[in-house]
């Protein structure tokens, strides 16, 4: 069933949308979930979270991919999640170390940390529009679904070397970018 089929349904109220959303979409949401939180029943209840919050959301918002407004949402509660976890918990995951990758690339957080993330996320969604499809999917792949370069490598038909060094050449780009934006 199409997004806009499935948009009908949830303005309808209809709970049928909740079990298309849940037929096309809870692969993908599983595995970013349990990516970020390494735990499967976590990675459970952040889904059911998640499709909460869209049928709370929809109607009024209506986005045009759910698949995507799913996935935010399933990886800002796998996040939240993850951040009330403990140290241990959270110092041993994949997003842990897929913003370690990438620490040298961003600015710190320090002083008007809210305006400087949104100039930031602005920035880096300018920076992926100027990047080919290939390096754009390795890159969302690696750091937005924390997936692992080796997860990254087999859902993209490449090695694990060409992986890596698809990413680093990225990181590069990135944090030239960003100097040049005078955000790093």
């Amino acid at each position: 069933m199409d997004d806009k089929h499935i948009l009908e349904l949830f303005g309808q109220r209809d709970e049928a949308a909740l079990h298309e959303v849940g037929q096309t979409y809870r692969a993908l949401c599983m595995t970013v979930a349990y990516n970020i939180l390494g735990n499967r029943q976590d990675a459970e209840e952040c889904f059911n979270d998640a499709l909460l919050r869209i049928w709370n959301a929809i109607p009024p918002a209506a986005p045009e991919s759910i698949g995507a407004y799913l996935l935010t949402a399933v990886r800002n509660a796998a996040r939240n999640r993850l951040e009330r976890a403990n140290a241990e918990k959270r110092g041993g995951g994949a997003v842990a170390e897929a913003l370690e990758e990438l620490e040298g690339c961003l600015p710190g957080a320090h002083g008007e940390q809210m305006l400087d993330s949104l100039v930031l996320r602005e920035a880096i969604n300018r920076f992926l529009g100027t990047l080919s499809p290939g390096a754009r999917s390795v890159f969302l792949r690696r750091y937005w679904m924390c997936l692992t370069v080796e997860e990254v490598a087999a859902e993209s038909g490449k090695s694990v070397g060409s992986v890596q060094m698809s990413l680093a050449r990225t990181k590069r780009k990135l944090k030239a970018f960003l100097r040049k934006e005078e955000l790093l």
